[in-house]
């Protein structure tokens, strides 16, 4: 998300660079060129015209500290302004009500309702510790009751079961009867939705709301809608009084437009991003590590928090174990390292959240992509336990069937041996403090400010 508006923020601002002050005159083409950038992104133009607007107020005529460019200072005003118009921070979801806490969700038909609740889900038992029981009201769409019962079976959640005959008001009624005697701390209604806002639609679901009473009611929207999901979110809001939106679909979402629209058309917040298909592609949504994300300047702590739930940390230790003593690295410990990065985001998940990887995420993913990474996993669980333990093992027959039983030609095999050979023979230059030997000797061959 947030490609192309990143690369052109970049370009514009080392535009600044060298000249002592922002002025009036400079700051002219570098505003335009921000405008179109926004413009391209899709952003709703009422919000183009106010951040343009408060970037230029708070840039024009501002004294340089001598210890930041032109460039830098209008990184600041930018960042503070992308900020302020997707919103302060964090907004939590307001589950503080007597159990069961109750989410309605809304939305059009495709925006990925049923798989946002039951991404919500996966994520209020894993990270704040909930009972969490779903249940859908929608009755129009063939298999959508089903689709959620599928999906409540994989994340772990008691699902209420429904029926097509039944009355999605009923069905709402009954669901929160059961929560409230199974104990549970929230239940999550999925509501239908349409191709189009009309007034059946919102008359359905303004009743179901008035039934159950929830505490949060979200809005879920498809990120690639861009501006529209601003004005959609708006139209929702005027017939229902929501408390958040979720943006999905957002590793679809080159542009943006949706996030930088929402908060200032709506006056809602975003609550969360979904990402993918997979049940643990939500995230919640944080303004100043988007902003941050934007201007190239990375995600450390989106990142760090990344790390913490994906790593395995008995993995870890046995490899950082097989480092120390500089014993072999084997297509095992590859596999596992591979593993674990697909599990943070995969390498473009990562890359996105590195802070000075703005304008160059394209080039790496010229060279290696997650595809690229699942094809090596591929080739790993091709070969047997013992190859995996001891690849020396592994000649000329060997890589002919390895290769077959992943797909691939033998020399893909042969240039995996040689990454894995490679990592071997770097583990054992860093037995026994041969780590910093290693780190002199690649001191003269770093790029100039990258010393240590």
């Amino acid at each position: 998300m947030f490609d192309s508006l990143s690369d052109r923020l970049s370009k514009t601002i080392k535009n600044l660079r060298g000249q002592g002050r922002i002025t009036e005159d400079n700051i002219k083409d570098t505003m335009r060129d921000v405008r179109m950038a926004l413009l391209e992104a899709d952003v709703a133009l009422p919000v183009v015209r106010d951040f343009v607007d408060r970037v230029k107020t708070r840039a024009v005529g501002q004294e340089v500290m001598s210890s930041l460019s032109p460039g830098q200072a209008l990184i600041k005003i930018v960042n503070d302004e992308l900020v302020a118009t997707m919103g302060a921070a964090n907004e939590e979801l307001n589950l503080a009500a007597q159990p069961p806490a109750v989410v309605l969700m809304a939305g059009l038909q495709g925006a990925g309702k049923t798989t946002t609740v039951a991404k919500l889900a996966k994520l209020l038992q894993e990270r704040h510790k909930k009972k969490v029981m779903v249940v859908s009201c929608d009755v129009y769409r063939p298999a959508a009751i089903k689709q959620l019962h599928t999906l409540a079976d994989q994340v772990g959640a008691t699902f209420f079961p429904s029926e097509k005959e039944q009355s999605p008001i009923d069905i709402a009624n009954m669901a929160l009867d059961a929560a409230k005697k199974q104990f549970q701390d929230v239940l999550l209604v999925d509501t239908a939705g349409r191709l189009h806002i009309d007034e059946e639609m919102m008359g359905e679901i303004q009743q179901i709301h008035q039934a159950v009473n929830p505490v949060e009611t979200l809005f879920v929207v498809d990120s690639m809608t861009g501006q529209d999901a601003a004005n959609t979110a708006k139209a929702f809001n005027d017939a229902l009084e929501l408390t958040g939106v979720v943006l999905t679909k957002t590793d679809g979402d080159a542009r943006g437009g949706a996030a930088l629209s929402i908060r200032q058309i709506t006056g809602k917040p975003i609550k969360f991003l979904g990402a993918g298909e997979k049940v643990d592609a939500l995230e919640p949504f944080y303004p100043d590590r988007l902003a941050s994300r934007i201007l190239g300047m990375g995600d450390v702590l989106s990142l760090v928090e990344e790390v913490q739930r994906s790593v395995d940390v008995k993995e870890a230790e046995k490899l950082a174990s097989k480092f120390k003593k500089g014993t072999g690295f084997d297509f095992n410990d590859l596999r596992a390292q591979m593993e674990q990065m697909m599990n943070m985001g995969g390498l473009g998940g990562l890359l996105d959240k590195m802070p000075g990887m703005g304008g160059k995420m394209g080039a790496i993913k010229d060279k290696v992509n997650d595809k690229d990474i699942k094809r090596l996993i591929a080739i790993i669980q091709s070969m047997t336990p013992q190859e995996r333990a001891f690849p020396d093992v592994i000649k000329g027959s060997r890589k002919k069937r390895i290769a077959a039983g992943a797909g691939v030609q033998v020399q893909d095999v042969n240039k995996l041996m040689k990454q894995q050979l490679q990592m071997k023979k770097m583990m054992k230059k860093m037995k026994g403090g041969g780590m910093k030997k290693m780190m002199r000797a690649m001191q003269g061959k770093m790029p100039p400010g990258m010393g240590m």
